[in-house]
C-alpha cells in the first residue's frame, strides 16, 4: 500500500516551464525539511540530474513504453518509500505519448496510474482570456485526469495576471501560482535539451536554488499540499531489485561516470548490486586506470562528443577499455559508451574496439523502438526481446557489425549494434527494470571470468 502524497506537474506543450517549476517545488519543499522524491515521466536522463540536486535523492523514471505500465506505479513506490511527498514531472504536453500508440507513456497515463492530482503548467505570455479555453479543454478532455490547478508561467505584469485570474475564475481549477518572466532561472541547453548537472555543478547548484526561491514566493505552497494529500492509496506493491546471486566473490563491475557518461538509470546500479557485482564509479576523463579488479564494465550514454579531445588525450584509460575488451571480459555500451569504443570521435582517437568511425550530425535521431537480440551476447541471450529509446546527434560508419547486437521492429525493420568477444555495443538506451534478467547475466558473466 502506497499512500505518499504526490503531484503530477504537467503543461499544455513542451517548453512550457515544468522543469522549473517541478525542480523548484522539489527544491521548495526540500527547504521546508520535506523527504521529497522526485520522478520524471519518460525517458530523459537529463532533468532527473537537476531534480537529484534539489531533493538529495536520486532522481528516477517513470516509462511506461519502455518498463510497461504495469511496472509505473511500483518503481513509483519504491522511489517514493519513506517520502513525505513525490513529484512527478511530465513530458511534453500531457497527452502527448508514444507516436501512434495513443496515451501510452504520456503524462496523462502515469497520472491516472499513480491515481495523481495534476498541476497544469501554463505559458501565459501572448494571451489573456483565451487561457479559460485552453485550461478547459485540457481539463475536459479526459475526465479520468484530475486536474487539480493551474501555475500561470510567464506571466508578464500585474495586469496581465489580473485578466488572467479573471479569466480562470469561471473554470473552476484554482490558480495555484503566477510566475514572472524571468531569464536569470533559466538553464543553458544544446543539441540534447539541458546540459547536465554533472557538466555544470556550481551554476546547476545556483540555478536550482533560484528556481526554489522563485516558485516558493509565486506559488501556494500549502495548496499544493493539500492537493497532493488527495491522492488516494495506491495497492501496489513496490519494485525491488532483490535476487538471490550466486555464492562466491563479488566481481567488481566499473561503471562510467563524469561530465562524459551521465546518463543513467538508478535501478541499473541498484540490480548490479542486487545480483552480485561491486559496482565501483571511474571518470574516463580524469582516472587513467580502471578500478582495481575489474571484471566488467558499464558505459552508458552522456556527451562524448562534447569532450571528444580530453576523452581522447586519456590515452592510459583507452589503452586499458581495450585490453580489457579484447580480454572477452563483459562489456555493456549504450550510445556515448558505443562512440567511445569505436576507433575514432570526429578525428580524434577513441579506444579502437570496434571497427567504426562516429561523428556529429545535422540529424537528430530520437524515438521508441521495439528491439529483439541478434547473438548471444552477455548482455542478452539470442531472441531476447527488449524496448528501448534512441536519442542522438552521431553517425556510426559502418552502423553495425558484422554480429549485430539488435535487430530493430520500429519504425522500420534494420540490424544496429556490435556483439564482438564479450562486448555488447548499441545506440539503443534500456531501461533494464523491465527485464532484471539483463543486469542477472551481466553479473553471471563478471563472475565466470
Amino acid at each position: 500500500m502506497v499512500s505518499t502524497p504526490r503531484l503530477v506537474i504537467a503543461a499544455p506543450a513542451s517548453n512550457s516551464g515544468k522543469t522549473t517549476v517541478a525542480t523548484g517545488l522539489m527544491a521548495a519543499f526540500a527547504a521546508r525539511g520535506l523527504a521529497v522524491s522526485p520522478h520524471k515521466v519518460g525517458p530523459d536522463y537529463i532533468d532527473p540530474g537537476y531534480h537529484s540536486l534539489a531533493t538529495g535523492r536520486p532522481g528516477r523514471n517513470l516509462d511506461a513504453y519502455m518498463c510497461g505500465p504495469e511496472l509505473v506505479a511500483p518503481l513509483f513506490a519504491h522511489g517514493a518509500a519513506g517520502c513525505d511527498l513525490a513529484v512527478v514531472e511530465g513530458v511534453m504536453g500531457l497527452y502527448d505519448g508514444a507516436s501512434g500508440q495513443g496515451e501510452l507513456a504520456s503524462t496523462a497515463q502515469v497520472a491516472k496510474l499513480l491515481k495523481a492530482p495534476v498541476v497544469l503548467v501554463v505559458d501565459a505570455s501572448s494571451q489573456s482570456r483565451s487561457v479559460a479555453a485552453l485550461v478547459h479543454g485540457f481539463a475536459s478532455w479526459d475526465p479520468e485526469v484530475r486536474i487539480g490547478g493551474v501555475i500561470l508561467n510567464k506571466v508578464a505584469s500585474d495586469r496581465h495576471e489580473a485578466l488572467l485570474r479573471d479569466a480562470l475564475d469561471e473554470s473552476g481549477l484554482p490558480v495555484l501560482g503566477v510566475l514572472r518572466r524571468a531569464p536569470q532561472v533559466a538553464t543553458p541547453s544544446r543539441h540534447l535539451g539541458l546540459v547536465p548537472v554533472a557538466e555544470r555543478q556550481s551554476d546547476a547548484v545556483d540555478a536550482v536554488r533560484a528556481m526554489g526561491e522563485r516558485v516558493r514566493a509565486g506559488c501556494d505552497l500549502d495548496a499544493l499540499m493539500a492537493l497532493a494529500r488527495t491522492a488516494p492509496a495506491l495497492a501496489d506493491e513496490a519494485w525491488e531489485p532483490a535476487y538471490a546471486p550466486a555464492e562466491g566473490p563479488r566481481p567488481v563491475v566499473a561503471v562510467a561516470g563524469g561530465a562524459a557518461f551521465t546518463f543513467a538509470y538508478a535501478e541499473h546500479t541498484e540490480l548490479l548490486t542486487a545480483a552480485g557485482a561491486e559496482v565501483v564509479v571511474f571518470d574516463p576523463l580524469r582516472d587513467e586506470k580502471l578500478p582495481a579488479g575489474t571484471a566488467g564494465l558499464v558505459i552508458g550514454g552522456g556527451f562524448p562528443e562534447m569532450y571528444a579531445p580530453e576523452l581522447s588525450a586519456n590515452e592510459p584509460l583507452r589503452r586499458a577499455v581495450t585490453e580489457l575488451a579484447l580480454s572477452g571480459a563483459p562489456v555493456a555500451a549504450e550510445c556515448a559508451g558505443l562512440l567511445y569504443l569505436a576507433r575514432e570521435l570526429d578525428g580524434k582517437p577513441m579506444c579502437g574496439v570496434l571497427d567504426a568511425t562516429a561523428r556529429m550530425s545535422e540529424r537528430l535521431t530520437l524515438g521508441y523502438r521495439q528491439a529483439v537480440a541478434v547473438s548471444d551476447s552477455p548482455l542478452a541471450a539470442a531472441g531476447t526481446r527488449l524496448r528501448g529509446h534512441e536519442f542522438h546527434r552521431t553517425v556510426l560508419e559502418p552502423g553495425a557489425g558484422p554480429v549485430p547486437a539488435w535487430g530493430m521492429h520500429q519504425p522500420e525493420r534494420r540490424v544496429e549494434g556490435y556483439v564482438q568477444r564479450g562486448v555488447h555495443a548499441s545506440y539503443l538506451h534500456t531501461h533494464w527494470a523491465a527485464s532484471p534478467e539483463v543486469a542477472r547475466r551481466f553479473v553471471e558473466h563478471c563472475r565466470a571470468r
